[in-house]
């Protein structure tokens, strides 16, 4: 998810399709506050074109078409400064018209229809980045990495996050058709997924033999802080010495909640995550609260994949360069930067990038991703058959 901040409380939001479709890193400004035009970079930018072009339209147009509507003032102001925040060429930077915005706070207050799955319009194309666990996505057979290239016909080259969100959500019950570019797969996939209600799945613990607890964790949402502690409760009761935490297909959430989670394992003031504002403003570290119950004897491997987003990848840079965790499987997504949310008028709203996440070390989470320790890859194959080679080697390591 765009780790997506609140100005007060530095909140980390997804918004998935499912959900409604972004994470880690939006702060949510004021109306109310006074909004300044910053001085440019470019001194003297001529704004006259702009003026001439409205002028012309405002005079000369015609609408093609003698049913087509006139278009009003306001939609045409709307339009000019959605073009303005895609000259960024940043796929997290939106502006949101009315429609848009009200759907994007839904998703923000947990009100979703849709498959269950996170995109994000990359490289020409609109990627996966993972569908929840167990949701409509998921049990129809997408998979993280997959590129979706026509939703129900109509071909996504071009379009925007938001406009694949628009046209993959619907009403329960009904029916969306993907096709989908896999990596080694030499056809494309037509697969239909049925939308649903969606219940985003936080945690499950299982025990393994050889003294192994595992906590598969799929979203950071504001509940998972206290059931993490419910779960690292249940894994010292229980008696084993050996933790796996599965990271895989978790596409992110709340900022705070991978900074608490990191907190278990890390001493007081140790960094988890810092956050660079491009020479603005000086960077940001946030720091362990210091709960740090376990000894050095911890053994602890964390499982990712390229379906690790934003939070996942805080909290697993975070604990594989504090030198806490052993990283297992593939490389991950990549989603390190921070938007704010700043509402424009009433109705309409600006997300925009702030910020990037960097580890603790200073790498760029957005350029790197999080390379693991051991570089295991499941395949298709293994998909098929229930066999699990990144948690096989998560294992061995213990052991």
């Amino acid at each position: 998810m765009d780790l997506l901040r609140k100005h007060s409380a530095l909140i980390l939001v997804m918004v998935l399709i499912a959900f409604g479709s972004y994470h880690a890193g939006v702060r949510k400004g004021s109306i109310g506050t006074p909004i300044t035009v910053a001085s440019s970079s470019e001194s003297n930018i001529d704004f006259s074109p702009f003026w001439k072009v409205w002028n012309l339209i405002e005079e000369k147009y015609v609408p093609a078409s003698t049913t087509a509507p006139m278009v009003s003032g306001e939609k045409k102001v709307y339009g000019a400064i959605q073009g303005l925040a895609s000259s960024l060429g940043d796929p997290y930077s939106v502006f949101f018209p009315p429609v848009e915005s009200e759907l994007f706070e839904s998703d923000i207050r947990g009100n979703f229809e849709g498959v269950g799955m996170e995109v994000l319009a990359k490289d020409g194309a609109i990627t996966v980045i993972a569908p929840l666990k167990d949701s409509p996505a998921a049990r129809a057979g997408v998979h993280a990495g997959d590129r979706i290239v026509k939703i129900n016909g109509e071909p996504t080259s071009g379009m925007t996050t938001e406009d694949a969100v628009g046209k993959i959500r619907g009403p329960r019950s009904t029916t969306v058709t993907l096709i989908i570019v896999r990596s080694g797969v030499i056809e494309p996939l037509e697969i239909k997924v049925t939308r649903e209600i969606i219940n985003i799945p936080v945690l499950n613990t299982k025990t393994l033999p050889n003294g192994i607890f595992v906590i598969e964790l799929y979203s950071f949402s504001a509940q998972s802080p206290n059931l993490f502690r419910q779960a690292l409760r249940e894994f010292v009761l229980s008696g084993d010495d050996k933790l796996i935490i599965d990271l895989r297909g978790n596409p992110g959430g709340y900022l705070e909640a991978s900074i608490d989670m990191a907190s278990w394992f890390l001493p007081s003031s140790a960094v988890v995550v810092k956050e660079d504002f491009g020479g603005r403003q000086e960077a940001k570290s946030y720091r362990s609260r210091g709960y740090d119950i376990f000894t050095d004897s911890l053994k602890m491997v964390i499982l990712v994949d390229e379906g690790s987003a934003s939070a996942s990848e805080i909290l697993a840079g975070a604990l594989k360069e504090q030198g806490k965790a052993i990283i297992v499987g593939e490389k991950t997504f990549g989603k390190g930067s921070v938007q704010e949310l700043i509402d424009i008028t009433s109705n309409t709203s600006l997300k925009l990038t702030v910020a990037r996440w960097l580890t603790p070390n200073g790498l760029s989470i957005s350029e790197k991703g999080i390379v693991p320790d051991y570089v295991v890859k499941r395949e298709l194959a293994d998909f098929a058959v229930g066999r699990d080679p990144q948690l096989d080697k998560a294992i061995e390591i213990l052991k």
